[in-house]
């Protein structure tokens, strides 16, 4: 059967449609509301992941030197120490319980420590030097997954941008 001219003829060819400006912003700022809540769980997903496969126990990881402290501690071995600044050894406690601590655990005079005698007679602890660079490979991974998480949102917003505009065209 041959078309008359009465009857509307079917586009052979992809079919173009128009939005509206308006309509195009809407979607865009949908999109880039949906693609950022979207990026903030998944990053946050990765950061965890992260930290619960590296196996980093935070706890231990910031972590500021213990002292032993007759008022709320008990002392279970005693040790000899060298004094910086004295003659004869002095005998110090090596391990202990910390009352006031929830875990239990026993905490021991930490190898490296100096035990210094000041000008007023009484004993100083000297520290050395604690860098723990599993933090900065922590800060570093979370640096790496938030400016990754932004470009990638990035991308999918203008990719999208781009697709909008392609269909009002």
């Amino acid at each position: 059967m041959a078309s008359t001219g009465a009857e509307p003829a079917t586009p052979i060819g992809p079919r173009v449609y128009r939005l509206p400006e308006e309509q195009k912003r809407r979607k865009l700022r949908l999109y880039t509301y949906a693609v950022s809540t979207l990026m903030a769980v998944l990053c946050s997903a990765v950061f965890l992941l992260g930290l619960w496969g590296s196996r980093v126990n935070l706890d231990t990881l910031i972590r500021m030197p213990d002292h032993f402290d007759p008022t709320t501690d008990v002392c279970l071995r005693l040790g000899w120490h060298r004094v910086t600044g004295a003659e004869t050894p002095v005998e110090l406690c090596n391990e202990w319980i910390n009352l006031s601590d929830p875990s239990g655990e026993t905490h021991t005079f930490q190898q490296g420590t100096k035990v210094v005698q000041g000008a007023d007679g009484r004993l100083y602890f000297d520290h050395p030097a604690r860098v723990d660079y599993r933090l900065f490979l922590l800060g570093g991974f979370v640096v790496a997954v938030i400016v990754s998480g932004l470009l990638l949102k990035r991308y999918l917003i203008a990719r999208y941008r781009l697709r909008l505009e392609g269909v009002g065209n």
